[in-house]
């Protein structure tokens, strides 16, 4: 198994290496993984600035055929490697095939676009002058991608970086090394130009900061914490380098006495606990009226009761372990600060015994809760939802939108009304309504408002924002001969 960086062309060894294990199991060393040196990163930089034009040179088939293997290969392989997914992330097996196959479907959606990047002609003001208004490459992309969507968020980077012209040098979670290695293997396959794709992995401390500091950066695409994007906007800044950040959350969702109570039960639980709750787009506040409060809750926490916990490509799992002892411990702290703060606990939050020795962790439901908790404020990443109960849809729309994110929301209700009022005034990216907060299409613009995003949205034809500079051509047509 490879476990080396990849920088203009060649696979290298690091300065050192890092241990990958496996959280469903901790006896399952997966391997050893190359650190990149300051120098190797400075290589990579190198490489990819002289890429970047060869590549824009190409030409749209040339661009539109490489993304179209990259994805196809992806798709095809989705299976084998969401296995290593869910082996090193701890996701369950179903939930790695199926991000590995979202990836491939990033790519060739942008091996489209590519034949659709077309400009725009515009009149002059004055006569005589053809003006001519298209989109460039920016140059040289800094990505930065997380552990939890260690294929997918990737890939929705990589993908429209390369579709308009861009060479990457791509920084991936040390948490999730094996998967970053799989998708740039197939990248590399391809017959693009030297240095235009480059892996380099180390401690967001060392090399991380090193890549956002570095001049030789055009822009920076950036999915993680909020402490960490603050940081990488303040070093971007120095430099003027475009930024585009998704950062932290804390998405409520409205449970109205309308609703469809089943329904809403299902919806809010998986949204709450899919994935371990270490999605960006996890339920974490559940605002419950008053009048449907105690039914929920009493299903709510059945439903979390419910769900088997166990090694992630065990059959029948549903909930995979969490990812880090590191991740664990702070989810057990935010436990105990829930308790502290007054919520009542009313089932899971503890750490589990299986078979293997793993993070496992049953998800809980804090009830009781108010929203100038901390266990309401802050993003816990866990298999952690918190309900609040309001007296109506007004109020219950005041605590949803009292929060320094706004990345998803939802509303589970039968009226057209509140649903239209809703969708109009919910500070939010992305509105959901009668669906969970965690679930979204690869070909529509993804992001959120406050400290949840920075810069232009993600995914769709809106990438193009970020990916691309506009030009604006004056020609003078001449007199005819």
């Amino acid at each position: 198994m490879n476990t080396q960086l990849y920088i203009n062309r060649q696979w290298q060894s690091g300065q050192s290496e890092i241990e990958n294990r496996n959280p469903s199991d901790l006896s399952d060393i997966i391997g050893h993984y190359a650190q990149a040196s300051g120098e190797q990163l400075q290589s990579a930089l190198d490489a990819a600035r002289a890429a970047q034009p060869i590549w824009w040179a190409s030409g749209i088939q040339k661009r539109h055929d490489v993304l179209m293997a990259i994805g196809t290969e992806l798709m095809a392989r989705s299976a084998e490697i969401g296995e290593m997914v869910a082996r090193e992330e701890g996701k369950p097996l179903a939930e790695g095939k199926g991000e590995v196959y979202r990836a491939g479907q990033f790519f060739t959606y942008y091996a489209a676009e590519v034949l659709r990047n077309q400009g725009d002609l515009a009149e002059s003001v004055r006569l005589g002058i053809e003006i001519d208004v298209r989109r460039e490459p920016v140059g040289v992309v800094a990505i930065v991608s997380p552990w939890n969507f260690p294929v997918a968020t990737p890939a929705w980077k990589i993908a429209p970086a390369l579709a308009f012209g861009n060479a990457i040098v791509w920084k991936p979670a040390n948490v999730t090394p094996a998967s970053a290695i799989l998708l740039t293997e197939i990248i590399a396959k391809q017959d693009i130009p030297a240095g235009l794709f480059n892996l380099v992995m180390g401690s967001g401390r060392e090399i991380g900061q090193a890549l956002v500091e570095s001049p030789k950066v055009d822009a920076i695409s950036f999915t993680g914490s909020v402490p960490v994007g603050r940081g990488i906007a303040a070093a971007a800044v120095v430099n003027m380098t475009k930024v585009q950040m998704e950062m932290g959350s804390k998405n409520p969702m409205i449970i109205m006495d309308d609703c469809d109570l089943d329904l809403a039960v299902a919806h809010a639980s998986g949204a709450a606990f899919g994935g371990t709750g270490q999605k960006c787009t996890a339920a974490s506040r559940l605002i419950v009226h008053e009048k449907i409060h105690d039914a929920f809750v009493e299903k709510l926490v059945a439903a979390a009761q419910a769900y088997k916990v166990g090694h992630a490509l065990a059959e029948g799992t549903q909930i995979g372990p969490v990812v880090s002892e590191s991740q664990l411990n702070q989810n057990l702290d935010y436990i105990a600060l829930g308790q502290t703060e007054g919520a009542e606990l009313l089932c899971g939050g503890q750490r589990l015994e299986r078979e293997t020795e793993g993070y496992f962790m049953a998800p809980a439901v804090f009830a009781g809760t108010r929203n100038d908790m901390r266990i309401n404020r802050e993003e816990m990443f866990a298999p952690i939802t918190c309900v609040i109960k309001a007296g109506g849809y007004s109020e219950a729309l005041d605590i949803a939108n009292d929060s320094e994110f706004g990345l998803t929301a939802g509303i589970m209700t039968t009226s057209l009304a509140r649903a239209n009022h809703f969708r109009a005034n919910m500070r939010a990216g992305c509105v959901m309504v009668n669906l969970p907060t965690a679930g979204t299409d690869y070909h529509v613009p993804f992001g959120g408002r406050g400290a949840s995003s920075f810069g232009s949205r993600e995914q769709g034809r809106y990438a193009a924002e970020f990916y691309t500079t506009v030009k604006t051509a004056y020609v003078a047509s001449g007199e005819p001969a």
